[in-house]
This record gives structure tokens, sequence and C-alpha cells, in this order.
């Protein structure tokens, strides 16, 4: 074993991040102005603005604004969840022990609000092509699983797969889809916008995303009814009378006006943020292109991402031996070979933050014991990416020149 020469780059003075907020005056404004007419709840004038707009940019005709992605989706379940199967008793879950397809290569929290109102995840791989759900897993699932009516289908890193063919296919199946676009707004596919595919949609306005509110979410949907509805839910579900009067479960979701203010100040410019990530990807690929990696895959065609998080994969016969344990990771250096652990380690070294694509859903403790529906069985594609993969530092605020820095450090970790 040798160590490889990445040492002798100077770190930067203050740390990189893999992806923080861009602020804007435009938020300090509308922040003063609920401060100032002390609209400081769960309602106000910077509330109804991010409705309006999140629904118009997102091609939906309503928008729920609340506390957090996370909510967001929980009630596009919840919301599913009744539409299916009716109403449910108090303490049980609306899905009531029914199937889901999942999307496996993503965030818990996609997924976690199916285990919330009761019901079996199972996950569908990843599509080698977009690093999305796999649409012909997904067919096939249902021949497996003719029963399920649900998909919860994620967007990864701002770069969409294919959308239009996995609406088909729950349309074919009577099934509702649910589009978790947190990663991808302002990203389309086929020219529609992401977060408009779904029966209900969720994007997210946590503080690394594209557009932020330090934290904050919506939920799409074309029915006035349901948008009412999680509204409802979302405060408590009281009931119109003049006390307080109870018939469903609530939750405290509701976005606070004050962080409105900043999600308000944040729209105008996703345009331009968007074009700043895409400069990023667009540079590492030149300063990266004679190595044994590639960048994150889309379709050019039909798909115009956001670029939130640049990634890049490793060529398989470039890999160096690397090890992972559920908490651990270790690799042993090879001339001309490299790994995800010595490349993140190697961007840490110069106070920079990278980390490893998502681990997939089905590989994880808590659901591992879950269904796993892959094109072919045995070849398990995002398990693979997961190997192979990195999400470098994709900050709108870098420098030209930190991200030279980077490029070099990546490309001794080949040497």
């Amino acid at each position: 074993m040798f160590v490889k020469e990445s040492a002798n780059i100077a770190p930067f003075k203050s740390k990189l991040y893999l992806a923080s907020p861009t602020m804007h005056d435009d938020s300090m404004k509308y922040m003063q102005e609920a401060y100032d007419t002390n609209w400081m709840s769960t309602v106000g004038a910077n509330i109804d603005e991010v409705e309006r707009i999140a629904a118009e940019k997102s091609g939906v005709k309503h928008a729920v604004a609340l506390s957090c992605g996370t909510a967001s989706l929980h009630l596009c379940t919840k919301l599913a969840g009744e539409r299916l199967y009716g109403k449910t008793k108090v303490g049980h879950g609306s899905l009531g022990g029914k199937r889901v397809f999942c999307s496996d290569m993503t965030f818990a929290a996609t997924l976690n609000p199916v285990v919330y109102e009761g019901g079996i995840p199972i996950f569908i791989d990843t599509e080698r092509e977009s690093w999305g759900m796999d649409p012909i897993a997904l067919e096939k699932a249902f021949t497996i699983y003719p029963d399920v009516k649900l998909v919860v289908c994620a967007e990864l890193y701002g770069f969409p797969s294919n959308m239009t063919r996995i609406k088909e296919i729950c349309a074919k199946h009577d099934a509702l889809l649910i589009e978790d676009a947190a990663e991808a707004l302002g990203a389309t596919w086929d020219g529609k916008p992401c977060g408009s595919f779904g029966d209900y949609s969720a994007i997210s306005f946590n503080g690394n995303k594209i557009i932020t509110g330090t934290s904050g979410g919506c939920l799409l949907t074309n029915s006035l009814e349901d948008a009412n509805q999680a509204r409802k839910w979302s405060t408590q579900a009281r009931e119109s009378a003049a006390w307080y009067q109870h018939e469903e479960v609530g939750y405290n979701y509701r976005m606070s006006n004050v962080i409105a203010g900043v999600v308000r100040g944040q729209y105008p410019y996703l345009e331009e943020h968007i074009a700043q990530k895409k400069s990023i990807y667009d540079r590492y690929k030149e300063g990266l292109k004679d190595l044994p990696i590639s960048m994150n895959p889309f379709d050019e065609c039909n798909s115009n991402p956001n670029y939130w998080l640049s990634s890049m994969i490793i060529d398989e016969a470039f890999m160096c031996n690397q090890t992972r344990t559920d908490m651990n990771a270790s690799y042993i250096s090879e001339h001309g070979k490299s790994c995800p652990t010595e490349i993140l380690e190697a961007i840490a070294s110069i106070n920079a933050e990278g980390r490893p694509i998502w681990k997939p859903m089905h590989m994880q403790p808590i659901y591992c014991d879950k269904d796993f529906v892959t094109v072919e069985d045995g070849i398990d594609v995002g398990a693979d990416i997961f190997n192979r993969g990195v999400c470098l530092p994709s900050d709108n605020k870098m420098s030209i020149e930190h991200q030279d820095r980077i490029i070099e450090v990546i490309r001794k970790c080949f040497e």
C-alpha cells in the first residue's frame, strides 16, 4: 500500500461545502416584512405567494406550503392512501399493510412516509442511464405484484429519469404516482416540469437545495379538494367550529410565514442557480474527461436537469480494492486506479465536502428484509452505482479556482 501525492495541494481556508444556501437580499426584505407586520405565524402574504409561485413554476394548479419536504411527502402518501383505500380509523395508517413500489437509490425520506402510513415498500432497481427508477423493472414488478396501486418515484440529484414512461406504466396498471421532486426543482422531462408528473408531488426547500428557505417544502396537486385537505391536516385537522373541534388526526406541518419569506425571495433566482450548477457540471466534465470516469448520465434529448449535485462514477476496470461495512470503509491504493473512499478522503484533506452516492434502500439495515425487483436477476444496478459513485462539491458559490483544485485532487487519485 502507498499514499498518493494529494497532500501537497493547499487546503481551502474556509470549508467548501457540497451545496450550501445561496442567499439574496430579496429574502431579507420579505422576512422583514413579516416581522414588521407581525405576521410571524403559519399564515401570511409570504405563504400565499410561495404557494402561487410554486404551483406556477411546477406546472400544477395548487401548491400547499409545508414545514419540510418530508411533511409534503407524508401528506402526498396519506392523500393517495385515502383515495385508494378510503378513510381510516384513528391510529391506523391509510395504506393498511398494502405494498407500494418505491425508488431504491434515494434518501430514506422518499419512502419513510409509506411506512408512516402502514405501507410495505417494495424497492425498484435503478436505471443505469439516468440513476432513477428503472421503467423496465417497474413493469416487471407489476407482473409479480399486480395488486399494487401506488408508486413513489424520486428524481436523483436533479437529473430526471423517464417520468413520462413511468407515468404511463402507472396509468396502465391503475396505480397512483407520487413524485419526489425534492432534488429536481426547475428540471424538466420532455419539456414538462418535474413535480407535475405525479398525482401528488413534493418539492423541498431544505438548506442544501437549489432554492432554500433553510427548511420547508410544498405538496403539489391539480386537485383543489386535495390541496384543501392537506392544508387542514397540516394545521392539526381543526374543523371549522368556533372551538377546537377534531374529527381526524392532524399534524403541525404548516410552513412559517418567515420561512416563506426566504423562499419567496429565492424563487426569482431559480434559473440563475440552475445556470451556475450547469457550469459546475460542465467544468467537471471537461476537467475530468480523460480519466476513467463519467458524470451523472441523462437523456440529452428529453431531460433538462437542474444539475443540483454533480456526481461521477468510476469505470469498473479502474476501481481499486474497496471494502465497505455498514459503518466504515477502507481501500488499498493502486497506481492508475481509485475508488470513492479514496477520492472522498482526498477531497476532505483540502477542506472540501463530498459524499457517497445514496446507499440503496434495499441495502439499508432497516429495509433489507423488503422485496427488491431488478431487471435481470443477479444484476443490482443501484448497488453498483453506490459502490463506484461519488457526489462532488457542487456549491454554486465556489470559484473556478476552487473547482480546479478539486479536479486536481481527483486527478491525483488516479496517478
